[in-house]
């Protein structure tokens, strides 16, 4: 991660969350086809969250891409649910985006169920270190990415660890619709780092609702840091972000 940028993403504002997702759907494609005809294969890493539905909707429905030639990744999952729950990131990727893929598209899914540490030491080896060519990503309430809930580390020199949950972390799984109460939601995850996400050709960002506005204004306009993990992407030189009516700030 080149923490010497300050360089804002490129922002477009959509009327609607479909809106949004189709703009945002339709550059992820392109960017995917391009990767593919540039060096035959495509590495994808994948965000599960409400806000990334309808982007994922178009992603995936987009035409003339070889699935076959992807592989996906996903940022972070809960630690502590059954194999099964379908509050589980991989589980709902699974759900809402791969399996809608026609062809055989691989999914490298984080595991759950093996010991916390091992699994985060297993998939940092799976990503490896090559830049991944599309980033997707969302923001937290907190303005996390992935589940780097502040203060983050923007240097942290491993590609996935074993992280506890804060608080308006917590809360907003429940306010999702995706825990009944707070107390069902785990406090332990395993998430990919803020430079591992970063290390890639292309990040998309998708970021609709209200509930989101003010962590769009820290992003864009904090001092970065880990205290707003979402000025990392300031960081990058290649971020576009889509907002809709409500969560834009200006």
């Amino acid at each position: 991660m080149n923490t010497t940028l300050d360089i804002l993403p490129t922002l477009f504002t959509l009327p609607t969350r479909r809106e949004l997702g189709d703009k945002a759907g339709s550059l992820a494609a392109a960017v995917v086809r391009s990767a593919i005809a540039r060096k035959g294969t495509a590495t994808v890493m994948l965000a599960a969250a409400p806000s990334q539905a309808e982007t994922l909707r178009a992603f995936v429905s987009a035409p003339s891409i070889d699935w076959s030639a992807v592989e996906f990744f996903h940022m972070d999952d809960y630690v502590g649910l059954p194999s099964d729950a379908p509050q589980g990131f991989g589980n709902w990727l699974q759900a809402a985006a791969v399996d809608h893929l026609p062809g055989a598209a691989a999914f490298h899914r984080i595991d759950t169920s093996a010991d916390p540490e091992e699994a985060a030491r297993h998939y940092e080896a799976a990503m490896g270190d090559t830049p991944f060519d599309l980033v997707f990503v969302g923001l937290g309430v907190n303005g996390h990415l992935a589940f780097n809930d502040p203060p983050a580390d923007l240097a942290d020199p491993r590609g996935a660890k074993v992280v506890a949950l804060d608080q308006v972390c917590r809360q907003q799984q429940v306010d999702e619709g995706h825990f009944p109460t707070f107390d069902d939601v785990p406090g332990t995850a395993i998430t990919v780092t803020i430079p591992r996400l970063l290390n890639a050709v292309e990040i998309v960002a998708s970021v609709p609702g209200v509930a989101k506005r003010k962590a769009v204004a820290d992003s864009l306009s904090q001092p970065i840091s880990g205290d707003h993990p979402g000025t990392a992407l300031r960081t990058h030189p290649r971020v576009t972000m889509f907002l809709d009516a409500e969560s834009d700030p200006r």
